[in-house]
C-alpha cells in the first residue's frame, strides 16, 4: 500500500516552514518553533485504511493549535490516538494539561479545542471517525485527553508501531479489511471486555508475536537468550509464549532461524568483512561447523555461497522464507480470518 506522501525536504529552504504549516490548513495551525536552523526539513506520510487514517511524521519541534475557527472550517471531529516512541509531547485540552513522555500512547479529539508541543521525533496516528467507532463513543470519550499507561495502551502502541512496519507489503484487499482490525483492537485495548477481547484476538497475537521478534532481535548475540529473557522483555506468560511459537516450530527453533537470517543477511552484505567463524561465534553457534549445517538446511545454500554470490555481484536467493517475515505473515492471515 502506497501512502499520499508530503515532504518539504526539496523545496527552498526559505519556503519550508510556511510550506509545512500550509500543508496543515485548516485542520491545524502548525508553528514551528524557532531552533536557529535556516530550513526545516519534515516529512508527513497519510494511509487510508478504509474509515481509518494512520499516518507519520517526522519534523523538527513545532506548536499545533486547533481553536475555535478551525472546528468552523473543518468538520472532522475524529478521536486520533498518538504515539512517539523517542520524543515526549505536551498537550493541552479541555480536560486539562497532559505531559506524555516518550514511548505513552495518548488520546485527543479533533472535535474539541487543542494545543500541542511535539519535540523532533517520529510520530504515529491513527484518526477514528466518530460515525465508525459510534458504538466506542462514551469509552473513547472517557479517555479524551490522557495517556493509555497501561499495559492495554502499550499494546496498542506496539500494533499501531507493527501495523505501520507492514504497511508497504499489504494489498489494496487488504487495507480494506483493516478498518475493522483496527476497531476491534482499540476497543479490546481502551474498554476490554471478554467479548472484545475475543475479536481482537488475532490482533492481540500478531502484536505478541511483533514483541518476540523485538526481543529476539535486541538479544540475537546473548548466549542466554530463551523463553525466561523472551518472557520478561515481551510481557506474556511462559504457556503464552509457547503458543505464540507453536506455529513457527517451537521457542528454540524460531530463536535460531531469527540468527541465521540475521546470518544472510550479513553475509549478503559485500561491505561487511566478519569471517564465518567469527560471525558463528556472534551468533551463538558452537563453532562455524554447525553453523554452516543449520544455514543450509535452513536456505538451500551454504554461507560461502551466499557471499560470493554477493561479491559477484548475484543477489542470494534463499530456498526458505526469513524469520522476520512470520510477523508480517500473520498479520496478513489475521486480516483474511
Amino acid at each position: 500500500m502506497q501512502p499520499l506522501h508530503f515532504s518539504t525536504r526539496d523545496l527552498p529552504v526559505g519556503d519550508q516552514r510556511a510550506a509545512w504549516s500550509e500543508w496543515f490548513q485548516p485542520v491545524f495551525d502548525v508553528s514551528p518553533e524557532d531552533t536557529g536552523q535556516a530550513g526545516f526539513i519534515a516529512e508527513y506520510a497519510v494511509w487510508k485504511l478504509g474509515s481509518v487514517n494512520m499516518t507519520w511524521a517526522n519534523g523538527p519541534a513545532a506548536r499545533t493549535v486547533r481553536g475555535p475557527s478551525h472546528l468552523r472550517h473543518s468538520a472532522d471531529d475524529h478521536w486520533v490516538i498518538t504515539y512517539c516512541k523517542d520524543g515526549p509531547t505536551t498537550l493541552c485540552t479541555r480536560n486539562g494539561d497532559l505531559d506524555a513522555g516518550a514511548g505513552i500512547p495518548f488520546v485527543w479529539s479533533l472535535g474539541h479545542v487543542s494545543s500541542s508541543r511535539r519535540t523532533m521525533a517520529d510520530r504515529l496516528q491513527l484518526y477514528l471517525p466518530r460515525d465508525a467507532f459510534f458504538d466506542l463513543g462514551e469509552s473513547l470519550d472517557r479517555v479524551t485527553g490522557s495517556a493509555l499507561d497501561t499495559p492495554a495502551g502499550h499494546m496498542l502502541a506496539d500494533y499501531m508501531v507493527m501495523l505501520h512496519r507492514n504497511l508497504a507489503s499489504l494489498t489494496p484487499e487488504d487495507g480494506a479489511r483493516l478498518s475493522q482490525a483496527i476497531r476491534a483492537m482499540v476497543a479490546a485495548c481502551v474498554s476490554p471486555s471478554t467479548d472484545r477481547l475475543a475479536e481482537a484476538e488475532p490482533q492481540l497475537e500478531v502484536t505478541l508475536m511483533e514483541r518476540v521478534r523485538r526481543a529476539i532481535r535486541r538479544n540475537l548475540s546473548s548466549p542466554s537468550l530463551g523463553p525466561d529473557t523472551l518472557c520478561r522483555d515481551a510481557a506474556m506468560s511462559r504457556s503464552k509464549l509457547y503458543r505464540i511459537l507453536e506455529g513457527e516450530g517451537g521457542v528454540a527453533h524460531y530463536i535460531q532461524r531469527c540468527r541465521l537470517s540475521e546470518g544472510f543477511a550479513i553475509l549478503s552484505d559485500v561491505s561487511n568483512k566478519t569471517v564465518i567463524g567469527q560471525l558463528a561465534e556472534d551468533l551463538c553457534f558452537a563453532d562455524a561447523s554447525s553453523f554452516s549445517r543449520a544455514f543450509r538446511r535452513e536456505f538451500g545454500m551454504s554461507p560461502s555461497d551466499v557471499r560470493a554470490d554477493a561479491l559477484a555481484g548475484r543477489r542470494p536467493v534463499a530456498s526458505a522464507r526469513p524469520a522476520a517475515a512470520a510477523v508480517g505473515r500473520r498479520f496478513s492471515e489475521c486480516l483474511r480470518a
